[in-house]
């Protein structure tokens, strides 16, 4: 099997969605790291603010569409490491889970083997599962299955739902909660998660693609967090940072079901029928699987994030004062 190198801090790392929320934190982690970015995006020109996380030259901002073999192979010319970081919560227009998600990141791992590029970092999720009836599921499976083929040297990492500082889970509700008397609990809010640090999952995809841990082999790892919640308690959770009581209501998921059908449709749909699916399953790491541990790396209570970014959901709209 092809080994992976270390990378000296002058390597060149090509990020494909390195506009996302997790891809913006890679980026800034790999930067501040010292190595050479090239952040390959859609539209270059709303990626731009993203070289203020590094040094002048640093951290390059190219056109690529993952679903183009040429655009993505002029991404890759003269990188030394890629990242694919590309994911979509829902589909619209072309972007679709099997086009985006499955195609798009076989298309990135064959066209790094074929630049022979050894150090491959793929971001698929807690859930991937051909045999899934979500969409979204089967489409991750299908690009693991395909990416290891292509590269047998690639990481894969599959995070639980990623909290921080952007992201559009926390900061989604809490704003449903300045408007809405009520946060709904699909299924009674009895599915369980693993919340995991945007700045942990940052930080295996360094270990894993910079090769700083020799006894981290290729192949998957599992990321979650080191608390398990269910969907319920994260709501409680939620509502106690940001100091607001609001009624917390089991919601059957037929009626889910109902809204999800027509909410889909929405520019930015808050629940889809695919979504749905997922919400059913606990979404945590698999017993004995690889994960942070053969990283080398802990994990941070996701409680001990929240202050820093949802404090302007609170009454006050001020950041408390820390003991």
């Amino acid at each position: 099997m092809a080994q992976k190198l270390v990378l000296q801090k002058n390597a060149r790392i090509t990020v494909f969605g390195g506009t996302g929320f997790v891809g913006r934190h890679i980026v800034r982690r790999l930067a501040k790291a010292g190595y050479q970015i090239r952040v390959a995006t859609r539209r270059p020109n709303e990626a731009l603010h993203l070289k203020t996380g590094g040094k002048p030259g640093q951290i390059e901002i190219v056109q690529a569409n993952i679903r183009d073999d040429a655009s993505v192979e002029a991404a890759l010319e003269g990188a030394d490491a890629a990242i694919n970081a590309v994911g979509i919560l829902f589909e619209t227009g072309k972007q679709k889970f099997a086009t985006v998600q499955a195609q798009g990141g076989v298309r990135v791992a064959k066209a790094a083997a074929a630049k022979k590029i050894k150090n491959f970092v793929h971001i698929s999720a807690i859930g991937a599962d051909a045999q899934s009836a979500s969409l979204y599921a089967q489409s991750k499976a299908a690009a693991e299955n395909g990416v290891m083929e292509a590269l047998p040297s690639a990481h894969i990492l599959r995070p639980s739902i990623v909290v921080g500082p952007e992201d559009d889970f926390f900061n989604r509700f809490a704003g449903l909660a300045l408007v809405a008397p009520a946060l709904p609990l699909i299924g009674g809010g009895t599915t369980r998660y693993q919340p995991v640090s945007v700045f942990d999952v940052a930080a295996a995809v360094e270990a894993c693609v910079c090769g700083t841990q020799a006894n981290a082999p290729a192949g998957t790892y599992e990321l979650g967090g080191p608390d398990i919640f269910t969907f319920k308690q994260l709501m409680e959770l939620l509502l106690a940072e940001i100091g607001r009581n609001r009624l917390l209501v089991p919601m059957p998921f037929l009626a889910a079901r109902l809204i999800a059908s027509v909410a889909q449709f929405m520019p930015k749909p808050l629940l889809t029928p695919d979504q749905l699916i997922l919400l059913k399953s606990d979404n945590l790491v698999t017993e004995g699987a690889m994960g942070f541990d053969r990283l080398g790396l802990k994990t941070t209570p996701i409680a001990a994030l929240l202050p820093d970014y949802l404090w302007r959901f609170r009454p006050s709209g001020k950041k408390p004062n820390k003991a």
